[in-house]
């Protein structure tokens, strides 16, 4: 791939995905796909200004081979060194860019009750330190390349090839074109300006409806808003934590959610993929699941705590967007996420509350906003997807037909 449209892509990660201040940390994660790539976004980091950049470097064999021969006690433990890290993390509040080329199927095969009991009984040991950093910081998600995640995208290309085409992809689809900056710019004036009509419809209710059994009600929180694009963080820097994105989203009323989806797309989750699966939910929560390809994986994800089986996430897609229009199936969140509708299970987002600078985490949860140690995003959006809001005020006025805005 030509390097100056690379540098592009890692200048844009850097200055408009989290928004290096300077004299901030940056810790980065990777995979050792891109090393290269990666130390352009170093090198990005630093021209804006960055005290110390860190990158972790992540080998799904290795996570593997974790789990395999240690103990869950072991994997359970939160070490010294990492307790110190999230200390720091807390003093410091570093961005953090997260640079995924997983393997959809990297995972294949581990013993997932063994990995999933060992993340619940070690979440409750970082969750204090995680609260505390809750929307303080920048933070960006965006990806390059990995060779199996594109064999498996371009099984009829060579290494080489697939690892091209899907860099052309996430280019694409991230809008690293001329002046990316100002391609970003334009596109997230364009979804303020749909979350905006969205938040002036007085919603307190969407129903899904869909052709392949979608049939679905989710309660709003009165004081919750739309929001799309770039964030603020509490520091008060402007940042957008996902490079690509579609989504108007909101955290919808903890509780308050009833009928049952039908998953559009397969999910990778942990490395592990999932497919044609649906969940009933009564009273806000899961109640009944069921996936014809890894149905083990689903109920662990679905059970992982106590809100794990409630929504956190309510996102607004049009099919008709970049990433659906590239006809690929990116076996990827980031991507399928924003190529249709979908729901995340586990936590919401505090910051979908007006006003929320000025409230605790625990003030904006009371209001309904959902807590967990998860949060999954699964794609319903179907080209026939009809969504229909209901206001405060009685009224029901059309929001999608035909998997579009209406």
């Amino acid at each position: 791939m030509n390097k100056t449209i690379l540098r592009k892509y890692a200048q844009l990660i850097a200055a408009v995905g989290v928004n290096v201040q300077k004299g901030q940390e940056v810790f980065i994660t990777a995979g050792l796909d891109q090393p290269e790539f990666v130390a352009m976004v170093v090198d990005a980091c630093y021209r804006l200004g960055a005290a110390r950049v860190v990158v972790d470097w992540e080998y799904q064999p290795l996570e593997k081979l974790h789990v395999r021969h240690q103990s869950l006690r072991t994997l359970s433990e939160l070490t010294d060194w990492q307790e110190a890290r999230w200390k720091h993390y807390v003093d410091r509040l570093p961005c953090r860019i997260y640079l995924d080329s997983d393997d959809p199927d990297g995972l294949k095969g581990i013993n997932q009750k063994k990995m999933a009991t060992a993340r619940q009984r070690k979440f409750p040991l970082i969750k204090g330190y995680r609260d505390q950093i809750e929307n303080k910081y920048q933070w960006c998600i965006a990806a390059v390349p990995g060779a199996a995640w594109a064999k498996k995208l371009f099984p009829h290309l060579t290494r080489h090839q697939a690892i091209e085409k899907l860099w052309e992809a996430i280019l694409s689809t991230s809008r690293v074109n001329d002046d990316p900056v100002a391609a970003w710019e334009a596109h997230n004036r364009d979804l303020a300006e749909h979350c905006a009509w969205l938040n002036g419809l007085g919603i307190d209710k969407l129903h899904y409806t869909t052709g392949n059994g979608t049939d679905f009600t989710v309660g709003m929180i009165p004081e919750a808003e739309f929001k799309g694009g770039g964030e603020t963080s509490l520091q008060g820097i402007y940042f957008n934590p996902n490079i690509p994105t579609e989504e108007c989203f909101i955290s919808p009323m903890r509780g308050v959610a009833e009928g049952i989806v039908y998953a559009s797309m397969p999910l990778s989750w942990e490395g592990q993929l999932i497919d044609r699966f649906w969940i009933r939910f009564h009273e806000g929560k899961a109640v009944e699941w069921h996936a014809d390809v890894n149905n083990e994986a689903l109920t662990h994800m679905i059970t992982m705590d106590e809100g794990s089986a409630f929504l956190g996430e309510c996102a607004l897609v049009p099919y008709d967007s970049p990433i659906q229009n590239s006809g690929i199936l990116f076996y990827n969140t980031l991507f399928d996420e924003n190529a249709a509708c979908h729901l995340a299970l586990g936590m919401g987002f505090a910051d979908t509350i007006r006003g929320f600078e000025n409230k605790t985490l625990e003030e904006c949860r009371a209001l309904g906003i959902n807590d967990s140690m998860t949060h999954v995003d699964f794609m319903i959006g179907t080209p026939d997807m009809n969504i229909d809001a209901i206001t405060r005020d009685g009224r029901t006025v059309p929001v999608f037909r035909n998997g579009n805005w209406a």
